[in-house]
């Protein structure tokens, strides 16, 4: 992805400030300056953009547990403000921010200020190589080679050269930030899927109508009932909770072959909680194959048979109980390797 050019300014080196990172710092770092222009900030005080870098990993990390690598200070520093601040892990970003921002928590101050040991000047290295934090810090302060702000003990100051770039590009600036983000984090997490959903937390929830009414309810109304895999209640059409087996916050997605009903109070105590399969898989995959074979008959056109498409490259010869476990014991597996837990 290319930076939108400009005549006047050196926009390939502010491309080049995420050349040869270690870690997410810079991203957020960038990010967090777009956004705090955005508001109409040109003095922007430090503290507010370290808030703001933490609350801007705040879900990824807290809710999808993507790994940032284990010396990433960025996760660190989450994990340990978590432990201090009274803050869910599903909250809204600028609450996140506020809430950083106020905190009166020694510890959190020293988390959040921890990064300016490095990233404020290290990310305009580009600008000034071969310099080291003081130079850096003094060359800024005049603009030099119009780099794109200047460094002061407690705040950063905006190149006016850079304001209307900044504000004018702010959409495409902060897809570039996600877009090498996702690259980075891509590569840490190979096997994790859907990485550029897990960056944002999403305004709403998809519901889960269509499963419901055009798929289970189906299922349902043509067994009578059905058992819960995980209670044994008996489920009937309107008592009942589309549940994914795999955490959402794993798969990232509402594909039919992961949605089961279930007890609504179980469901929300399962939380993102993964299942034993020793313990649960044999009567998902029993409900799933049951479901299957009734959709088929009654609704053999139905868009969500398609969904078991990204898994079974031909459902009617390759759906079978080993081969629906052998596509989702390693998810399972990388789950649990990426701090999910297992139901009790």
């Amino acid at each position: 992805m290319q930076l939108p050019n400009s005549n006047r300014l050196p926009t390939n080196i502010l491309a080049a400030c995420f050349n040869n990172t270690v870690a997410t710092y810079k991203y957020y770092w960038l990010l967090s300056i777009i956004q705090s222009v955005e508001s109409g900030n040109m003095e922007i005080p430090k503290k507010d953009l370290f808030a703001r870098m933490i609350s801007n990993a705040w879900f990824t990390v807290n809710y999808f547990h993507v790994s940032f690598g284990k010396q990433d200070l960025i996760q660190m520093a989450i994990q340990d403000i978590i432990k201090e601040e009274n803050i869910t892990i599903d909250e809204k970003l600028n609450i996140v921010f506020e809430k950083l921002i106020s905190s009166k928590n020694k510890k959190t101050e020293n988390s959040l200020w921890h990064f300016n040991k490095n990233v404020p000047h290290w990310f305009l290295s580009p600008w000034f190589q071969k310099m080291d934090r003081a130079e850096i810090y003094k060359a800024s302060q005049v603009f030099s080679n119009n780099c794109l702000y200047a460094l002061f003990e407690n705040e950063i100051q905006i190149n006016p050269e850079w304001k209307n770039y900044l504000t004018t590009n702010a959409r495409l600036l902060k897809d570039f930030c996600y877009w090498n983000l996702a690259l980075f984090l891509q590569a840490k997490n190979p096997n994790v899927p859907d990485i550029p959903n897990k960056l944002i937390k999403p305004a709403v929830r998809n519901n889960l109508t269509k499963q419901r009414t055009h798929f289970w309810d189906i299922v349902i109304k043509e067994l009578g009932s059905i058992k819960c895999i995980y209670t044994g209640e008996k489920l009937t059409i309107g008592n009942y909770a589309v549940e994914h087996f795999i955490p959402y916050s794993f798969v990232s997605h509402d594909l039919i072959w992961n949605l089961i009903p279930a007890n609504k109070t179980f469901n929300s105590s399962k939380s993102d909680k993964l299942p034993q399969l020793n313990k649960y898989f044999d009567s998902f995959f029993n409900l799933q194959n049951n479901a299957v074979e009734i959709i088929k008959y009654k609704t053999p056109n139905s868009k969500l048979l398609e969904d078991y498409l990204s898994i079974f490259p031909d459902i009617d010869k390759s759906f079978s109980r080993q081969s629906f476990k052998d596509r989702i014991q390693p998810l399972i597996t990388i789950a649990s390797n990426n701090g999910f837990e297992f139901l009790k």
